[in-house]
């Protein structure tokens, strides 16, 4: 069936909606472990379920740098359309290229707009289309450009990797990527992850980014104690 970007872009609206509302359920974060923020502020951060959690491996569509047998991983809920996103990114792949024995996931959670849903459809069907690398470079890419990003922006960059654009459309199209769209939604929805970026890291939530430096720090104690600070 040709693409229909009339389609695509209404049920990426209706998507964003939908799965919103199951936000107003989240759980309330505190400071269930005291640490601060590359600015010396508290960081909201909660205990997660670990029945929860331990499912996350198993979903669909998430974007993995680093190696399987790494030592720790760490999960980013992300919006294309938040601003503090745009610095996760960065720091992402800095943390990526520091720390050979972390595994990032990207993981999307596109609440604040249909445009971030097309977005984000886009990226999973670079994922399954070119693999992981491919969409860890597409992340980057996309974020790392001004204004407003929405589905006809990241097709144009998608459109850079070789692949026609048609085939691109094709899959993020797809009941396979709506689906993985949804499992992700549902996922930060029933982990109480109400703000864009937001972390999982070993049983930990985290809202909001705490900044390059903060989240090596909570990497290194969740090594050495399982928690966000020994």
């Amino acid at each position: 069936m040709p693409f229909d970007r009339r389609r695509f872009l209404v049920a990426s609206a209706g998507l964003a909606a939908g799965l919103t509302a199951s936000l107003a359920r989240a759980q309330s974060y505190g400071q269930r472990v005291p640490v601060a923020n590359d600015e010396g502020k508290a960081v909201a951060n909660s205990i997660l379920p670990g029945e929860i959690t331990g499912q996350i491996p198993a979903m669909k569509g998430v974007t993995y740098a680093g190696s399987r047998e790494a030592e720790t991983a760490l999960y980013e809920f992300f919006d294309f359309n938040c601003p503090w996103c745009r610095k996760a990114a960065a720091d992402m792949v800095s943390l990526h290229e520091s720390d050979a024995a972390l595994r990032i996931g990207l993981v999307h959670n596109p609440i604040l707009s249909p445009q971030s849903a097309q977005a984000a459809k886009v990226m999973l069907a670079v994922q399954r289309r070119l693999g992981a690398e491919a969409a860890w470079g597409f992340y980057a890419k996309l974020l790392g450009k001004p204004g407003r990003i929405d589905g006809p922006g990241a097709l144009e960059v998608a459109g850079g990797l070789g692949v026609p654009a048609a085939e691109i459309e094709a899959v993020a199209d797809s009941d396979a990527v709506r689906e993985a769209l949804r499992s992700h939604m549902r996922m930060a929805a029933d982990l109480g992850l109400y703000a864009t970026p937001s972390y999982v890291l070993g049983n930990a939530g985290i809202l909001g980014h705490p900044g390059v430096r903060s989240l090596a720090r909570m990497i290194a104690s969740t090594r050495r104690c399982d928690k966000l600070a020994c």
